[in-house]
């Protein structure tokens, strides 16, 4: 059975299309201990009545490389997330607070830490039980 990740932030984003024209489209972005949930806008983003589609995008920390290219020009942060496949997703966001780059960083870093962890206790595990089976031991 698999349960709800964690919300660690849940705000405004914008994300570069990589249509022809690369415009800048608002998205409403979850950020959990798994990835990026991207949630596009159903109207106009900053519109009262704006809502938010209930289908998303997933950019899952098991699948990104890392969060490159931050860049400040005129009170916005722009950042790149890049994808294992090498895929460069551009974002922006406004500079005040904590900016969404470090936060996903941050995420990104600890979900890839706790995988080494993992591996590293699987591999000790196997080693050890490898180890207690008598298989290698002389007679």
């Amino acid at each position: 059975m698999s349960f709800p990740a964690k919300v660690m932030r849940d705000g405004l984003l914008e994300k570069r299309s990589s249509g022809l024209l690369q415009l800048w489209k608002k998205k409403r972005c979850v950020l959990t201990e798994e990835g990026l949930r991207l949630h596009n806008c159903k109207g106009r983003g900053d519109a009262p009545g704006s809502a938010w589609s209930s289908k998303a995008k997933e950019l899952l920390f098991e699948r990104m490389a890392t969060v490159d290219c931050v860049e400040y020009k005129r009170g916005l942060v722009y950042f790149t997330v890049v994808m294992a496949t090498g895929k460069e997703i551009d974002f922006r966001c406004p500079q005040d607070g904590t900016a969404w780059n470090a936060e996903i960083a941050l995420a990104l870093v600890r979900y890839k830490n706790l995988q080494a962890v993992k591996s590293g206790r699987k591999r000790h595990l196997s080693t050890a039980h490898l180890g207690s089976t008598g298989e290698d031991e002389e007679l």
